[in-house]
């Protein structure tokens, strides 16, 4: 599916904590991208939403960056490349960012690298001394 712009620049904006943006994004009926923040996380409600209001290529988008290669199978078989290229960019492969930047997505790549920053950065927050064992952070 391709969002408008506006939408992405939000969703993307609502990956680094922008509360309007969330506002937004919830006004004008695009919950499932509200979702994808929590979904990318490994948060099960949000992964759960996606799946029951049936937005079966959000989901496989997120299962594709965490590589899940049947879930970027499933994206590629329904034609759905502009997720398939950020999952990929996401995992690392610069010809995916290029693809998208061709086809004038730069509002998707600009989404697919928030959502890369807040992946590494949540996984630097679950590392380290304090962060292992019985002072293991919740995600709850």
């Amino acid at each position: 599916m391709l969002y408008p712009k506006e939408a992405i620049e939000k969703a993307g904006a609502w990956m680094e904590g922008d509360a309007r943006a969330k506002a937004w994004l919830q006004e004008s009926n695009y919950e499932e991208l509200v979702q994808l923040k929590d979904a990318v996380s490994r948060y099960p409600k949000a992964f759960e939403y996606l799946l029951i209001n049936k937005h079966f290529v959000i989901a496989a988008f997120v299962n594709s960056i965490w590589d899940d290669k049947k879930a970027l199978k499933l994206l590629m078989d329904k034609k759905e490349f502009l997720w398939a290229a950020m999952s990929n960019y996401i995992n690392g492969d610069e010809n995916a960012h290029v693809f998208l930047i061709k086809n004038n997505l730069k509002h998707y790549a600009d989404l697919a690298h928030k959502i890369q920053a807040k992946i590494r950065k949540e996984g630097d927050d679950r590392t380290g001394l304090f962060n292992s064992g019985p002072y293991k952070k919740s995600l709850s």
